[in-house]
């Protein structure tokens, strides 16, 4: 019965992550929607909603976590992966703090005029969801391979991240006018392609949850 007990809670565990994942990923698309829309209300639905969320749940699952290490001496798998949700909270929580950067940039910016119509952003917006959720995935289904296939589009991530900079930098030496608006959209980017940075460290323990062994990806 207490053996039963346990991996009900474990398996619980894994769906507060899962939760915590979801909720990550509406911060990210919705604080991307706010700015090229730039919508104040989206913005700060953000600020004032998601982030709190995951805060919350981070503690909360922090603290299933160590319960889980103090009171049943998990081994061998059980411990990676209660160890990778520890770790995994950390990520996604930073993706959120992220996407609240972003809003905030959208209540800065909203009542002006965006310098060059966004583009590489969103692009850049939709793979590192693809990556978030891949990484989740293989996290609720022990799929090592999917995992590692996340590293994939974080290179191409990276690529629209060198070229998007590039073009600001460029419209910022030809127009001077130009530099506060840009700077806030490189910025942006700069948010986004950390997020799939931390898309990739989720990847990464998910692959040693799996197979015990440590991987770095991206």
């Amino acid at each position: 019965m207490i053996r039963k007990t346990y991996h009900q809670e474990l398996g619980g565990l894994k769906q507060d992550i899962l939760k915590m994942g979801d909720v990550a990923k509406k911060a990210i698309h919705d604080s991307v929607q706010s700015l090229a829309e730039q919508d104040k209300e989206l913005a700060a639905k953000v600020i004032e909603e998601y982030g709190p969320m995951v805060d919350k749940m981070e503690l909360e699952i922090e603290d299933k976590c160590m319960k889980l290490i103090a009171l049943q001496q998990p081994m061998a798998g059980d411990l990676r992966v209660i160890g990778t949700c520890m770790k995994m909270i950390t990520d996604l929580d930073r993706m959120s703090d992220l996407a609240t950067n972003i809003a905030e940039i959208t209540l800065a910016t909203a009542d002006k005029p965006l310098v060059k119509p966004l583009i590489d952003i969103p692009r850049m917006s939709e793979l590192t969801l693809e990556m978030v959720k891949d990484s989740l995935d293989a996290f609720a289904t022990h799929d090592a391979k999917l995992a590692e296939s996340v590293s994939d589009k974080d290179d191409i991530v990276d690529a629209l991240y060198d070229q998007v900079r590039r073009e600001l930098i460029t419209l910022m030496i030809e127009d001077p006018h130009t530099i506060g608006g840009a700077s806030h959209l490189s910025f942006t980017a700069s948010h986004i392609e950390r997020m799939a940075d931390h898309a990739c460290n989720i990847a990464g323990r998910v692959v040693y949850m799996v197979t015990g062994e440590r991987v770095k990806l991206g």
